[in-house]
């Protein structure tokens, strides 16, 4: 097989953008980007763009509020300079029940139209790129991307599709604008008061649409009742309640019938007997504890130990340990390990000061990251996955790079060792980013304050600490002439150092898993499978040159076909459970949890997690699983909130920037008379919950009576 089909079979697997083109067909749908100017595209012209997706029997997609279950259809548009495009105009759902669930969406043919803005001084035709996500289901779910591209003249009216146009119009709810809607709680269920709902609906047993997720038991029943022309309704609130919007937009139907009316209902208030503003917009309600005051020396000096500790991760080992191995190569001088153990650095120093500046740059562009953000992306999981796959085959004995790689790379990499060092390094930063050590966190949080060259020195000094170690090994000839003399015991050591590979391959399966969900697992576990076989053909001594011909092809046509099948699956991200739902006695965190919380006088702890975080999932398998712990919580009433920020959430990053913070885990925990939360180490004990446990200023049980709220610390 020749080097180069392995390479462009992995190619194969990096990121694809579909060829762009007005219609996209799927198994389950045929979608297509339409256009309706029927005046030509003009500044002040009616010009709107939509998506129309047409559903195969049986299967369908999501409102803007998808229910109980499912996503909603998104739209990420490429316009000219100028060129706004607005929301989504979305059509009047139905009810789409599965079971005890209840959904809203579309099937047979919907239309999803959006209106574009022109600048005032727009001349010339109009080239349109969108990116569309819609998730698509009946019995499975199946989550499906397209990418359009449209051109559309000038000079030329469109109305091909008005019809189209027009019955989406037609079936998008009227707005009342006359009508009043009041809500108020009354035990678990919103009572809404609707007056100058039009004449027609009067007496009409009504649905009723939620525009916002989080908020109502989608499949309870409304009990409802007119009273001349006065509407009302009580709507049964979720268990799971994580919303307190002021002002609850909604949709009323009546069955049968495509059109609905719009309404926003007024919330006077979320908590019955209490008023809690803070909760209703999502704000916190307490003073946020803001990064501490830090030194650059003393970031400095807190990056370098954390940078060493790093070392101690779980995450870092299996890259590491392949280094110590080799200090015992026969034949290398004192020179050549010198060499590696600053080639190995610099790749360390390097790389997390590029992955710093492409943070830093992303923040100052408006995005919420934080450090370990490459892990949030599926593909970037993936690719790790295969990576760490074929050095486990590697040392296992099935291949050697040398034979996948190009000869000019082959003789460099022969000729020059110290780029296998330095690479090795910048693998040690891609798999040791997603961890958060002792000392690190108040180092990153920091960081990310500093003016652009403080923080990359900051981060430079990271890179250095974690280097530190290998480093002074290299340097240390009495340290090297400990190991045992080489032998037999390297080549077991070299195949026992596959296992942990293996077991870090699994890992990021299980990352992915909770990230795209199983059928994206199942594809790339083909996918492994795949590139496992391509490495063996690549390896086997006793194969002739038709039988390395005809294997080789069979190989690459097979790695290619199965990364063409399992890159969709991998790619798309959905709505998979992860480690927020773990156990009941956890809620997921959101501002407005955490608010309502606070608001009515309780302690509050927050696990801040993700699925890539390894201490994380030490911690939460160690101190937060603790029997005594976990009594503790319950008997002082302490509300657990899990922030799983396994994929990307602005919220949850936009709260660790508050906290001073730009990974996980974080672990804060609010008294119910503080101000401020008191943050615990990254490595936690069971001493550190006790501690903060047994302050004085947790309430036993309930919310604060007036006298204690007034109470200091």
């Amino acid at each position: 097989m020749s080097p180069l089909h392995l390479i462009a079979g992995v190619l194969m697997c990096a990121p694809l953008v579909a060829h762009a083109q007005p219609v996209v067909v799927t198994e389950h749908v045929r979608s297509e980007l339409l256009v309706h100017a029927p005046d030509g595209v003009a500044p002040g012209k009616p010009l709107w763009l939509g998506l129309s997706i047409e559903h195969q029997p049986h299967w369908h997609t999501y409102w803007m509020n998808p229910g109980d279950s499912g996503l909603p259809t998104t739209l990420s548009w490429t316009l000219p300079t100028g060129v706004q495009a607005g929301d989504i105009q979305w059509p009047t759902p139905r009810q789409l029940p599965f079971g005890p669930l209840l959904n809203y969406g579309y099937d047979d043919r919907v239309l999803l139209p959006v209106a574009l803005s022109l600048p005032e001084h727009f001349d010339g035709d109009l080239d349109v790129k969108l990116r569309a996500d819609w998730l698509v289901c009946k019995d499975i779910c199946v989550p499906e991307t397209g990418a359009f591209s449209l051109h559309v003249p000038a000079t030329t009216a469109i109305s091909t599709h008005a019809a189209l146009f027009d019955a989406a119009a037609a079936q998008a709810p009227r707005v009342l604008a006359d009508a009043v809607a009041t809500g108020r709680i009354d035990g678990q269920g919103l009572v809404v008061d609707i007056d100058g709902l039009p004449a027609e609906l009067a007496t009409s047993e009504l649905q009723f649409f939620a525009e916002v997720g989080g908020v109502i038991d989608h499949a309870a029943k409304v009990a409802q009742q007119w009273t001349g022309h006065r509407w009302t309704a009580r709507v049964p609130l979720s268990a799971q309640r994580s919303e307190s919007p002021a002002t609850l937009p909604a949709v009323l139907v009546v069955p049968g019938q495509a059109r609905g009316v719009r309404v926003a209902v007024a919330v006077a208030q979320w908590t019955a007997g209490t008023a809690p503003p803070a909760a209703a917009s999502g704000a916190l309600p307490v003073d946020v504890a803001r990064p501490a005051s830090v030194s650059l020396l003393l970031a400095l000096g807190l990056a370098l130990l954390g940078g060493a500790l790093l070392n101690l991760m779980p995450c870092v080992f299996p890259v590491l340990s392949l280094k110590v191995l080799d200090f015992a190569e026969p034949g290398q001088d004192q020179r050549a390990r010198i060499h590696g153990g600053l080639a190995y650095s610099a790749g360390v120093i390097v790389s997390f000061v590029a992955l710093a500046a492409l943070l830093i740059a992303l923040r100052a562009g408006g995005e919420q990251f934080g450090w370990g953000f490459q892990l949030q992306s599926p593909t970037f999981v993936a690719v790790l996955a295969a990576l760490f796959t074929l050095i486990g085959l590697n040392l296992a004995g099935v291949f050697e790079f040398a034979g996948i790689l190009p000869s000019r790379i082959a003789t460099l990499r022969a000729s020059h060792p110290t780029l296998d060092h330095a690479l090795t390094g910048a693998l040690a930063v891609a798999v040791a980013s997603p961890c958060t050590g002792p000392f690190m966190g108040v180092a990153l949080g920091v960081a990310l304050t500093l003016p652009t060259l403080q923080a990359l020195m900051v981060f430079a000094a990271l890179g250095l600490g974690m280097a530190l170690p290998y480093l002074l090994l290299s340097l240390a000839p009495a340290l090297v002439a400990r190991l045992p003399r080489p032998g037999a015991w390297m080549l077991r050591i070299k195949v026992l150092m596959a296992f942990p590979m293996f077991g870090t391959v699994i890992w990021l399966l299980w990352v992915l898993g909770l990230q795209v969900g199983m059928n994206g697992v199942a594809g790339m576990m083909a996918v492994l499978l795949a590139l496992a076989f391509a490495a063996w053909v690549i390896g086997a001594v006793d194969f002739g040159r038709g039988e390395r011909i005809g294997f080789g092809t069979a190989a690459a046509i097979l790695l290619v076909a199965t990364c063409a099948w399992a890159l969709p699956g991998i790619r798309a991200s959905t709505e998979a459970p992860t480690t927020a739902s773990a156990s009941a006695r956890w809620q997921a965190w959101s501002p407005a949890a955490q608010a309502e919380a606070r608001a009515r006088g309780r302690a509050v702890f927050v696990d801040f997690t993700a699925a890539w975080c390894i201490t994380c999932q030490f911690n939460k398998r160690n101190a937060l699983a603790d029997t005594d712990v976990l009594r503790a919580f319950d008997q002082l009433g302490v509300v657990l909130l899990r922030a799983d920020w396994t994929r990307r959430d602005p919220d949850i990053a936009g709260e660790l920037t508050r906290l001073g913070r730009s990974g996980v885990p974080v672990y804060a925990f609010y008294p119910a008379l503080a101000q401020a939360p008191e943050l615990l180490p990254e490595i936690l004990r069971v001493a550190d919950l006790q501690r903060a446990l047994n302050r004085p200023s947790t309430p036993v049980d309930g919310p604060l009576s007036t006298a204690q709220e007034g109470s200091p610390r």
